[in-house]
């Protein structure tokens, strides 16, 4: 709480801050406007019965049912702060304003084409520069939005019920790859606070929240290929490969997820899961046999995105470097390093919640003293997601917007919440639901 009022105080404070941080409301990218809509009755009554049943549930479902009624929890919490602003700038427009992939799709006619002319329309004075969303991600983000719109799915609606359905996932993702690494009762634990996170004020509103989900099911199955607790270890790494592939051509900077890769391999390397999701001693040689061969295939199954784009005319090096000069082209060159560099964590705290502030803090007590394999595995998944956080801050690629930019990276922080005690489960529930409905109707985020 000191931390944010802080980096409110300072932003509030800058002289003339709308053009020098390019926020409304910093440390968020939003302004202030208390309003309401039919989420405000949807959202506090979802948020009831996840604080009410969810402990519960967690503990007594069966594992497949489990992962079931998350992502169902996740998507009606998103689906109910998204309606606090109502269908029409909740949903309908959300993704369609001059910012977004949406309103570029009709300027795909030819992918070929288009994938070799991509780089060229990235800086700001390119002659029909894409706009900044499109420009500042590679091109399989805007092809996504493309891919829905060919299939009969296009507009504003179809791609907020895409976002809001593929991004809620990744909470059944956090859990199958907490389950492989540490144990099930770890990954029962942070169920609930899983569903109940304030990032889905976010997640539920923009393309990050797809990336966000892509990004963990891939880490999800790495997990299960690197522990073998999969029935088929290869196809699993395999996959993996696939959608780590993938994230490096929906985001630029979801090239760190690489130090969340590396993180689920020490995981595995101290457990191995077994097929019920118990975690078992390591069993020697655990490095060559089970970590090497799911590295190789995972670099197989990343190798086709690779080949295809760069094939097609789209060289993802200079893709890159071209969009640094984009980037300060724009807010980048006058938003100062010194202030974001701390209030980009700042804002991560309405973002993750007291209850991931406060697991932090026991997982960091944990660490120190030394704890079983389970929960050293559990803490090593959620150092790679610090990691993740820390780099992307420290980069000076990221001043401003990191409540939607980092969202692949915070949900690892979640895992932490499974060193809450169980009696104050509840108490910090209800925190983290009373925090992301003041965010959502105080505030309106945007982009």
């Amino acid at each position: 709480m000191a931390l944010f009022t802080t980096a409110a105080l300072v932003g509030h404070g800058y002289e003339n801050s709308q053009e020098t941080l390019r926020l409304r409301w910093p440390p968020l990218y939003a302004y202030w406007m208390p309003h309401w809509g039919p989420g405000t009755v949807a959202a506090p009554a979802v948020a009831a019965v996840v604080i009410g049943c969810g402990p519960r549930l967690a503990r007594t479902l069966g594992w497949r049912p489990l992962l079931s009624a998350a992502w169902a929890g996740g998507m009606a919490w998103s689906w109910s702060l998204t309606l606090v602003d109502g269908w029409h700038r909740g949903v309908a427009t959300r993704l369609t304003t001059g910012y977004e992939y949406v309103r570029s799709v009709g300027d795909v006619d030819d992918v070929g084409t288009t994938l070799r002319g991509f780089t060229g329309r990235i800086l700001m004075d390119a002659p029909d520069n894409w706009p900044p969303h499109v420009a500042g991600h590679p091109p399989a983000a805007l092809l996504t939005f493309v891919g829905l719109d060919r299939i009969g799915l296009g507009g504003g609606v179809w791609a907020s019920v895409f976002v809001i359905t593929v991004g809620s996932s990744a909470v059944a993702a956090l859990l199958v790859a907490v389950r492989a690494l540490a144990s099930e009762e770890l990954a029962r634990r942070c169920a609930p606070y899983a569903v109940l996170t304030p990032a889905a004020v976010w997640t539920a509103v923009s393309a990050d929240g797809y990336f966000t989900a892509v990004a963990a099911w891939a880490a999800a199955l790495l997990a299960l290929a690197a522990t073998r607790s999969a029935r088929v270890p290869a196809a699993a790494a395999l996959g993996s490969g696939l959608l780590f592939g993938l994230t490096c051509y929906l985001s630029y900077g979801l090239v760190l997820t690489g130090l969340l890769a590396l993180a689920v391999l020490a995981a595995a390397a101290r457990t191995t899961g077994s097929r019920d999701g118990r975690a078992v001693a390591a069993a020697p040689p655990p490095v060559r046999v089970r970590l090497v061969r799911p590295v190789l295939l995972v670099l197989l199954g990343m190798a086709p995105w690779f080949v295809w784009f760069t094939a097609s005319g789209f060289w993802w090096f200079e893709g890159w470097s071209t969009l640094v000069e984009r980037y300060y082209q724009g807010a980048a060159r006058v938003r100062p390093y010194g202030y974001f560099v701390w209030a980009n964590v700042a804002a991560q705290t309405a973002v993750a919640g007291p209850a991931v502030v406060a697991s932090l803090r026991r997982a960091g007590a944990c660490a120190r003293r030394g704890v079983p394999r389970a929960r050293g595995a559990l803490l090593l998944l959620v150092a790679g997601g610090v990691c993740c956080v820390l780099f992307a801050d420290l980069s000076g690629m990221s001043k401003g917007e990191t409540e939607r930019i980092w969202l692949p990276f915070t949900l690892w922080l979640l895992p932490a919440t499974a060193l809450l005690p169980q009696a104050a489960q509840r108490w910090w529930l209800a925190a983290q639901a009373v925090l992301a409905l003041t965010v959502n109707h105080l505030l309106i985020t945007g982009w």
